[in-house]
């Protein structure tokens, strides 16, 4: 009779891997999930035709995320009811960069991309200046017309109050 075999660390650690390697998506680990779930916030309000960048996303969030976090948590991006818009988060140049991730169709986040409006050059860069989405920046627009609004009513309502005016001294 075989003696049963002893599993050892090395065993236990090739076994783990090759699960890992075999499940296609895996799940990000449980300290990141709350850290993807507000990337994934974030992103979910860029509007269509309109792009951020990796350090863009890690700069709004203020917690020191970096840019490459960013990717991971786009790479990872779960596929749900939320439909979260992946593709509209590029590089600091306006490219793409899942070339290299998504091998089945290489050029799948420029095509979404172009699908809704953003035109790429010859390079494949988008303008930033023009695609480019801030919500800081929106935020601030709206609260300027916000303060135009208000100071052309008080100018309006001065004008017209029915309250007679002061007469000079003579």
């Amino acid at each position: 009779m075989a003696k049963p075999m002893k599993r050892t660390q090395t065993t236990r650690k090739a076994e783990t891997n090759a699960r890992s390697v075999s499940s296609p998506q895996r799940s990000p680990a449980p300290g990141f999930d709350k850290v993807f779930e507000k990337i994934y916030r974030l992103v979910l309000r860029i509007p269509p035709g309109r792009v951020m960048t990796y350090g863009q996303v890690s700069r709004l969030l203020e917690e020191r995320y970096s840019p490459r976090l960013v990717g991971w948590a786009m790479h990872a991006t779960p596929h749900d009811e939320r439909n979260i818009p992946w593709h509209r988060v590029i590089n600091s140049r306006g490219a793409t960069s899942t070339g290299r991730i998504t091998i089945q169709e290489p050029d799948l986040q420029l095509l979404m991309l172009e699908s809704e409006g953003v035109i790429f050059d010859d390079r494949g860069h988008c303008d930033l200046a023009v695609y480019q989405w801030s919500p800081r920046q929106r935020a601030a627009k709206a609260k300027i017309e916000s303060l135009r609004a208000k100071s052309t009513r008080a100018g309006r309502d001065k004008k017209n109050s029915g309250a007679p005016k002061k007469q000079k001294k003579k």
